[in-house]
């Protein structure tokens, strides 16, 4: 629950696809962003992204009391 510091990740992959949250994964820039809060870029291998991408869509599945509230987090 990334609450006020990230973005809830318990429905990403219904927001954006398997695709969409590997996209964004390999989008991060080096360096970051100078003065914001951002995802570091891990370099991670297409197998990686792709346990990732599983490991999000598995947890989208767990009963979590309707919680988030909405779509958005």
């Amino acid at each position: 629950e990334g609450a006020y510091f990230a973005p809830e990740l318990g429905n990403v992959v219904a927001r954006y696809g398997e695709e969409g949250v590997k996209a964004f994964i390999t989008s991060r820039p080096v360096d970051g962003i100078p003065g914001r809060r951002s995802m570091p870029q891990f370099n991670l291998t297409e197998e990686e992204l792709d346990a990732v991408a599983a490991f999000l869509e598995h947890v989208s599945k767990i009963n979590n009391a309707n919680w988030p509230p909405n779509v958005q987090g």
